[in-house]
């Protein structure tokens, strides 16, 4: 059985870098010449002095916050693509009103790397959870899927009894999804007392894989590994076999710098992930993701020899992550604007059996409140502002700390 993906998985270090930032120039050029946004961040760039990592922390960091206004000023994408028409398949909207394309190109999001690296080959049946509705993940792994040369049942989200009988009578062998509803489809099949042991692998991603998760899924046959990807870049990283950290993926430059700044940090030390795709379509640079990770030394024991990263190990800032949806402090705040009686608030994410959990804590005026009509209609609030369930938990006026959080993320990283 192929062992690797292709040859650039197992090239020299010093191979890799030569190649990268030849591309990289390339890239440059091709930024400064016809794509608007940067045609004025790099004005003052020569391409070709972009040869190391030294000389790319000379270019600008792109961050999430100037995307959403460039578009907000210049939609649909504020000039950081020259993508039109044909070449231009789709547009998603992600949560924080931020919009990201799809190129007309074959796995345009790079996933097929992941999929292979857990266990996913030409003819395999793989059986999709991830939604595609509004954002792009369904059709980030599907891309990957079929250039392996799979099938694709595109299930989407929810409806568990409906899926497991999807599963039962199809028998896929790969799943794609969040680790949580594979185990929550798994409960249901027990409980429906139907077959789906036909899965036999996963790549899962949109939230973090406790060890317990893992563990519980594997006991019930299904081995799964991990991919670590945004809608704005692509695939960023990715489990082997070994487990041994992420892989970072071959067509792109991370790095790992200080929150809030361009300067890497000391090697092995925390900081935020900054990644630089290499292809074409939407080639941000130096694209700020918001999450903490830190480079791991040496090479993955499963051959590959590419750089490791440790995999996400929180936010650089309050937005996080639930359920493979962002929720970002904005968003709390205006589902606080939407109700007069709410004082201050606070969303806490927290793992309930190895599902996460979100319990927003309000402090309301204590007169005059229909605090049942308040539940459902926060409720409500948060479901169409964040398109994700929460419990809602009344507190006393000065109850909460006074700490500036909006986002309290109490989930273990393990």
């Amino acid at each position: 059985m192929k062992e690797f993906f292709d040859e650039l998985e197992t090239r020299s270090d010093d191979l890799r870098s030569r190649e990268q930032f030849e591309r990289l120039r390339k890239q440059v050029h091709h930024l400064k010449a016809h794509v608007p946004a940067y045609s004025d961040r790099l004005k003052d760039i020569d391409p070709e002095s972009v040869i190391d990592r030294d000389t790319l922390g000379l270019l600008p960091v792109t961050r999430k916050s100037e995307l959403a206004q460039a578009q907000s000023e210049n939609p649909p994408l504020g000039g950081f693509s020259d993508l039109t028409g044909r070449s231009m398949l789709r547009i998603f909207a992600s949560p924080g009103a931020i919009f990201e394309p799809q190129a007309n190109v074959e796995d345009f999001w790079r996933t097929a790397r992941a999929l292979f690296a857990a266990g996913c080959r030409s003819g395999d049946l793989v059986y999709n959870t991830f939604s595609y509705h509004f954002t792009p993940a369904g059709f980030m792994l599907e891309g990957g899927a079929h250039k392996i040369g799979c099938t694709v049942f595109p299930a989407g989200v929810g409806q568990s009894e409906l899926q497991v009988q999807a599963i039962a009578h199809l028998k896929p062998s790969f799943y794609v999804g969040t680790p949580s509803f594979l185990s929550i489809l798994s409960d249901m099949a027990e409980k429906l007392s139907l077959d789906i042991s036909s899965l036999k692998y996963g790549l899962v991603s949109g939230e973090a894989l406790p060890a317990t998760l893992r563990d519980a899924l594997s006991s019930k046959g299904v081995k799964v590994l991990q991919a670590y990807a945004t809608a704005d870049v692509g695939l960023i990283a990715y489990e082997s076999s070994a487990r041994d950290g992420l892989i970072i993926d071959e067509d792109v430059i991370v790095e790992i710098v200080r929150p809030g700044t361009g300067d890497p940090v000391s090697r092995g030390e925390v900081g935020e992930v900054l990644v630089t795709p290499l292809s074409s379509g939407y080639p941000l640079i130096r694209f700020a993701t918001g999450d903490l990770s830190a480079f791991l030394d040496g090479a993955s024991a499963c051959g590959r020899t590419g750089p490791r990263i440790k995999g996400w190990m929180g936010r650089a800032d309050q937005t996080t992550k639930v359920r493979g949806m962002f929720v970002h402090p904005e968003q709390v705040a205006t589902v606080i604007s939407r109700h007069s009686e709410i004082i201050r608030a606070r969303l806490v994410v927290t793992r309930i059996e190895n599902s996460d959990a979100m319990t927003l804590k309000c402090e309301i005026s204590s007169t005059g409140v229909d605090k049942a009509g308040l539940v459902s209609s926060i409720t409500d609030s948060v479901r169409a502002i964040c398109k994700l369930r929460t419990e809602i938990a009344f507190e006393d006026e000065g109850a909460l700390p006074n700490d500036g959080k909006v986002i309290d993320d109490q989930r273990p990283i393990d």
